[in-house]
């Protein structure tokens, strides 16, 4: 019932949001500093890079779940990249502007209409 391109999809997010989790868990300042940041405040960064982490993990360990199970995961990404995009957004505008907030929502678009894709077809499927 659930696809294969959704489940792989899960297992591309969770390596994603690894692959940034861990650098803004273990070293914040440097890594948001190369991505353009001038100031950095590292709590807030560490408490990003665990959210990443467990939503990333999850994906990975509920890609072989079920439909109630991706239906949840999928409402999730769909209410963090939403946030997330108007969190960034607001921030650009009102603020400044570092390259890699351009980069942070080069990926949450994307991944915002692929959650929302897969959503609707879960929602036709139940």
């Amino acid at each position: 019932m659930i696809s294969k391109s959704l489940r792989i999809w899960f297992v591309i997010h969770f390596a994603i949001d690894i692959i940034f989790a861990i650098p803004l868990l273990l070293v914040p300042v440097p890594f948001l500093t190369i991505l353009g940041w001038t100031a950095v405040d590292p709590y807030a960064a560490c408490l990003v890079g665990a959210a990443l982490m467990g939503i990333g993990i999850e994906s990975y360990l509920g890609r072989n779940a079920g439909i109630e199970a991706f239906q949840g995961m999928l409402n999730l990404k769909i209410i963090w990249s939403v946030t997330a995009i108007i969190g960034i957004l607001l921030t650009m505008i009102t603020a400044y502007k570092p390259w890699g907030a351009w980069l942070l929502l080069a990926a949450f678009i994307p991944f915002n209409i692929i959650w929302i894709y897969y959503r609707l077809q879960l929602r036709q499927k139940s």
